[in-house]
């Protein structure tokens, strides 16, 4: 009988017993593990008993840490006769429920209000975020030394579908990053995939740009990599959606679309989260073979 594999850990024992519940439910075989790297920190895992079981519980846990306020999980562990909940509040679809999903993931709401606001004020007239935001070439930020603006293009977006397809992808995914890596490294990634991004389009097309897209491209790389490189950590998407994103970023090229692309900033965000995946999981790696 092969050992153990950890599939996923948490830093609350409650999210991996209501997720281990879930699995056994699909019978899956999984059981609870603690690894207590100091006094104050533990990692809960969640173990696999077959490594075969691993892609169909990979793709378990990352339904798990996008919804895990669903209630399918509760009642998984009702019907094992346990009562493990993530939350004391209304896991239900409530006022009190959404507010606590935007609490756990601050970040992330940050940047998907902001980006509504941004957008909604120009709707209605008031476009001075925009001129705000806007990026600037590299001669000028020299001289008037406004470096937020190499930022700033992320928060603008022009149309409906842009802003809705950027921020339904940022939702999922920098939540996702957010609740399993926490809010630092999602904001490292933002800054640092935002910055290569901007300032890469500015380079190649001018400074008539803007979108969260060059970041989402970064999630995405991030993710992806994550999933290959780090597989316990519970990040993964669909290679289907990871295939629809990348021949996405083909046709952008192919330029026979109704709109314009920022390929470049697109490409430099995919680049940019793969290497933010690699580094990050050379250091935690490191970490951990230092403590162990």
């Amino acid at each position: 009988m092969s050992a153990p594999f950890l599939l996923v850990s948490f830093n609350q024992e409650r999210a991996a017993r209501l997720l281990i519940n879930y699995l056994n439910s699909q019978g899956i075989a999984a059981q609870y593990y603690v690894d207590k790297n100091d006094e104050n920190n533990a990692e809960h895992g969640v173990q696999l008993l077959s490594e075969a079981d691993k892609d169909v519980a990979s793709h378990i846990a990352s339904e798990f840490v996008q919804s895990p306020q669903d209630k399918k999980y509760q009642q998984a562990a009702w019907d094992s006769g346990e009562t493990v909940r993530l939350s004391d509040k209304n896991s239900g679809i409530s006022a009190s429920g959404i507010w606590q999903q935007l609490h756990d993931i601050p970040f992330t709401t940050s940047v998907l209000l902001t980006c509504m606001i941004v957008y909604l004020l120009a709707m209605v007239g008031f476009f001075w975020p925009y001129k705000v935001l806007a990026i600037e070439p590299l001669t000028q930020l020299m001289e008037n030394h406004q470096w937020w603006r190499l930022i700033g293009p992320a928060l603008i977006h022009f149309s409906v579908l842009h802003i809705v397809f950027n921020l339904l992808w940022w939702w999922t995914l920098g939540g996702q990053i957010e609740r399993l890596l926490g809010k630092t490294t999602l904001i490292i990634l933002f800054l640092s995939s935002a910055l290569l991004s901007n300032v890469g389009q500015l380079l190649v097309s001018g400074e008539h740009f803007g979108g969260l897209s060059g970041v989402v491209y970064a999630l995405v790389g991030c993710v992806w990599w994550l999933g290959w490189l780090r597989p316990s950590w519970g990040l993964m998407m669909p290679k289907p959606l990871i295939g629809f994103l990348l021949v996405w970023l083909v046709v952008g090229y192919a330029d026979i679309l109704w709109v314009s692309m920022a390929n470049t900033a697109h490409t430099v965000g995919l680049i940019s989260g793969c290497a933010f995946a690699f580094i990050l999981s050379r250091i935690v790696g490191k970490k951990s073979s230092i403590s162990s």
